[in-house]
């Protein structure tokens, strides 16, 4: 009996030795997994620090952009300003000109009228004359 307890020990003992060895290669390919891992979350990182670095320059580029539009909009406003006066102002002398056409028109008529009345009158005058 002692014999198969000594078996029985030793045949316990080699198992125990066996799981060791299983574990301890399962914790070596953990580890080297582990470290794997490691090293891509600090690649990822380093990627990371890149990317929001140009994220950071093209936001910045963007505004100075977003700026300069609206600086150049608020320069096109006042010249639109402008160009609008201007308009206005051609129109208003139209406007004038157009007066004074009609202003001259009726002038001109006024003289036409007072002409017929004068050579009307002349040959009123000359029949009179001419029957006395």
């Amino acid at each position: 009996m002692n014999a198969a307890i000594a078996i029985a020990v030793i045949i316990v003992a080699v198992a125990f030795a066996v799981l060791v060895v299983y574990m301890a290669m399962a914790l070596k390919a953990t580890q080297r997994t582990l470290n794997n891992v490691s090293d891509t979350l600090e690649s990822v990182e380093k990627q990371l620090e890149g990317i929001t670095t140009e994220t950071t320059l093209l936001l910045q580029k963007t505004n100075d952009l977003a700026e300069d539009v609206n600086y150049k909009v608020a320069k096109l406003n006042s010249v639109f300003e402008g160009i609008e006066g201007i308009g206005e102002s051609f129109n208003n002398l139209s406007n004038s000109l157009k007066k004074l056409t009609s202003s001259l028109n009726d002038e001109e008529e006024v003289n036409k009228a007072k002409e017929a009345v004068k050579w009307g009158s002349a040959i009123l005058n000359i029949w009179k004359n001419r029957n006395n």
